[in-house]
């Protein structure tokens, strides 16, 4: 499956680029946004490009391009410490797009996804250099936090009889793969949920384990405050989010910022995409633009 990259235009158009500028893209990925930018660049501009994912920083992604380009590995929340090794104090623009690639779902070594078996990591980089991975989660930790991570981490309905049930089956087993925690949270289900849902019922607990793995709300915010830091005076940060928890930390972000005199909400309200890019992407359907200038 070929990952299209969503509100390509908008976010490169909404941070307004000159051909002499630094730019930051937090998030490498498949390079979408990547060879836009180098696209505006000229040889006096610079591209950073990070990712946590060391198989997805390919520099044969961007094509022909004139700038210098970084590309570095690592979380984006280090922002501050990856340009202090590169000797830039300043850039004129940060982009970070929270999507996933295709690539890292058609993957079950990574355990990210429910439709291909494999061991459950949900890592973003090695498992080895994490402190627990998904599968330490469910096999070790409390009900009753299991539970409140699928409530206030994916909004699961139905987080408390899966956590019980979770519990129930790692007595018997443990659990170890993607497939054998997809059923078990499908077995917890109350059957007229399943008739109604046209998601897979395993989509919430991915997503709520996958974010407590890599704790993603609080590196959010710790790039956002570091990146928005890393701004030059005039410059801008722009991040797309693709659920309401992320919108969340992001939108709150940038209002504090604003209040502080320290900067500008370019949007006032989130962009979206437009009908056309729904038609040709349905996955673009969560997405939200927000957008924030440095006074």
């Amino acid at each position: 499956m070929q990952h299209t990259t969503v509100l390509l235009h908008e976010a490169v158009d909404g941070l307004e680029l000159s051909p002499s500028d630094i730019v930051v893209d937090a998030t490498f990925g498949s390079g979408g946004h990547a060879r836009e930018i180098t696209q505006i660049l000229d040889k006096t501009g610079c591209y950073i490009g990070i990712d946590a994912d060391e198989t997805a920083l390919d520099k044969e992604k961007l094509g022909d391009t004139a700038p210098q380009v970084h590309l570095v590995n690592d979380n984006f929340s280090n922002i501050a410490n990856i340009l202090s090794s590169l000797q830039i104090e300043k850039v004129d623009a940060v982009l970070a797009d929270l999507g996933w690639r295709m690539e890292q779902f058609a993957d079950g070594n990574k355990g990210f996804s429910f439709m291909h078996d494999g061991p459950l990591y949900m890592t973003f980089g090695n498992p080895d250099n994490y402190p627990f991975t998904a599968a330490d989660i469910v096999n070790s930790w409390d009900e009753h936090v299991l539970a409140d991570i699928f409530y206030s981490y994916a909004d699961e309905r139905f987080a408390r009889r899966i956590a019980k049930e979770i519990v129930v089956q790692r007595k018997k087993e443990k659990i170890l793969t993607t497939f054998q925690l997809a059923d078990i949270v499908k077995s917890a289900y109350p059957k007229p949920a399943l008739r109604n849902k046209s998601i897979n019922p395993a989509t919430k607990v991915f997503q709520a384990l996958r974010i407590a793995v890599n704790e993603e709300l609080t590196v959010l915010e710790t790039f956002i405050k570091n990146g928005f830091s890393s701004l030059a005076p005039g410059g801008r940060m722009a991040i797309i989010t693709f659920h309401s928890i992320e919108d969340r930390v992001v939108k709150h972000s940038f209002r504090e910022l604003a209040h502080a005199g320290l900067g500008e909400l370019v949007t006032k309200k989130p962009i979206i995409p437009a009908e056309e890019e729904l038609k040709d992407n349905k996955r673009s359907r969560s997405a939200k633009l927000r957008i924030i200038k440095k006074i």
